[in-house]
């Protein structure tokens, strides 16, 4: 088959690999309904994380079960599925505690930027539906795999409640879904940080109640001066840099929370700072499947509509321009059709 591989920053190639196969007993292939570019793929995209070896790219997945090892029970053959883009057995302490993406024999999906993939611990990583989805949900669905759980954690980790303040750092596609996601669980008050028009008016469509433009040390000020010199008690940060986590720091009043989803590069934080601002934080890579099956449902019956994230649609073919497109940021995540 063919499928997307990394040779290099800036060099995306959709070639010919071998077809993916059963390995191990608990594994299962599917083919995929159709597959995207997640924001975390451009930092080796651009350079920014080491690279030794091609990598084949994707983690993000969900379509129709072909094939199934010897232990695996809970999936057959014929059936619809979404998996999290962390592997995990669902059985292990860590997995039982609500926390799958550390499960103690866990990997990370790769090589789902393809007409079919190999997913291993089959078992514990994916859930069926009842039926086979209309293809109108197919966006829906597939963003539930990452960039939804991915924005639910953020909000679950940052302890959104309803009639609460909440800001989300960040307007891209995980953020974007933060907002989603404090709206379904009541928040007051969700203030988003973007400076782009129609990322705004997706916030808004999401739920966001305001907009601030601002960054930086006069983003922080705007916050305060909104919530009368408090600070928001739940703070999603879901970019990933220093500046970033400082600005979600600076708006997060004492005793609140922040919950951390963006991929951290070049963050440090000063022991001192954090002792006196007094604030929990949370994040890490999202425990996606404690969240699929609520999330899921919620989907199916037409509670929320995540695929609008999705404001590129491309051919898998076509994947170089969907690097390029979300790099050049005249996309905010791209979808493949395959």
């Amino acid at each position: 088959m063919y499928a997307t591989v990394l040779h290099g920053p800036r060099d995306i190639r959709y070639e010919q690999v071998e077809d993916p196969k059963i390995l191990l007993p608990t594994d299962a292939i599917i083919q995929l309904s159709a597959t995207c570019i997640c924001g975390s793929d451009l930092w080796p995209y651009r350079g920014l994380q080491p690279q030794d070896r091609p990598l084949h790219m994707g983690h993000e997945y969900c379509g129709t079960v072909i094939e199934v090892g010897s232990d695996v029970r809970t999936v057959r053959p014929g059936q619809f599925v979404v998996g999290s883009f962390c592997l995990s057995d669902n059985t292990c302490p860590h997995c039982r505690f609500g926390f799958q993406s550390s499960c103690m024999q866990g990997e990370f999906m790769s090589g789902a930027q393809a007409p079919f993939a190999r997913v291993a611990l089959a078992d514990g990583t994916l859930v069926a539906t009842e039926h086979m989805p209309d293809p109108a949900m197919i966006p829906h669905m597939l963003a539930v795999s990452d960039v939804l759980g991915t924005g639910w954690y953020g909000a679950a980790a940052a302890q959104v409640r309803a009639g609460g303040t909440v800001v989300v750092v960040g307007d891209g596609a995980v953020g974007l879904m933060g907002i989603l996601a404090a709206s379904q669980m009541g928040a007051g008050r969700i203030i988003a940080m973007s400076r782009h028009e129609p990322r705004q008016r997706l916030a808004q469509e999401f739920g966001a109640t305001d907009i601030v433009a601002e960054r930086g040390e006069d983003g922080i000020a705007r916050i305060m001066d909104m919530t009368d010199g408090v600070g928001a008690e739940s703070v999603l940060e879901c970019v990933g840099l220093a500046e970033s986590m400082q600005q979600a720091m600076g708006v997060c009043r004492p005793g609140g929370t922040i919950g951390y989803v963006g991929v951290p590069h070049g963050v440090a934080l000063e022991g001192r700072q954090m002792f006196f601002r007094q604030q929990r934080m949370l994040g890490g890579p999202a425990p996606v499947r404690r969240f699929l099956p609520d999330l899921m449902d919620r989907v199916l019956l037409g509670k929320i509509h995540p695929g609008r994230v999705f404001d590129l649609s491309l051919p898998i073919a076509e994947v170089a321009e969907g690097y390029k497109a979300m790099d050049e940021r005249r996309a905010i995540k791209t979808i493949l059709t395959v």
